[in-house]
């Protein structure tokens, strides 16, 4: 898989983020921060970002903020299969260094994965035949 993000990874229209809202099958609270999640008919996940002034005030923050959560984004996307994220950031998000930000969202993309069915099971071939499981 290729870790681009190019338009198809990205969600663009407002209706878009309203299905997200509307009815998320997943959640992933972190500190300072929600990601929503809904599956959607594709083989690869799409990312949206809601970050406002009112929870990060400065613009530097916000665009620093989303070039990280962009980058982590790209390096997770084959955990997360065919999903829709929304990343809806909160007050303080802006106050944590990059390290921290990294590792937060490192996590989170990984509880998201998990509350997924996983394209295994629909299969059938379990994960388990991996000496490594």
């Amino acid at each position: 898989m290729s870790r681009d993000f190019s338009r198809e990874k990205r969600l663009l229209t407002p209706r878009q983020f309203k299905t997200v809202f509307d009815s998320p099958s997943g959640k992933a609270p972190g500190k300072n921060v929600l990601l929503l999640a809904r599956t959607n008919d594709l083989d690869h996940p799409r990312l949206g970002l809601v970050i406002g002034k009112k929870s990060v005030k400065l613009s530097v923050e916000r665009n620093r903020l989303k070039r990280l959560i962009r980058d982590s984004f790209r390096h997770h996307q084959a955990l997360l299969g065919g999903l829709d994220i929304v990343v809806v950031a909160r007050k303080g998000l802006g106050d944590l260094d990059n390290p921290e930000l990294h590792q937060q969202f490192e996590k989170l993309w990984k509880r998201l994965a998990r509350q997924q069915p996983s394209p295994e099971a629909k299969t059938g071939i379990g994960v388990s035949d991996s000496p490594h499981a």
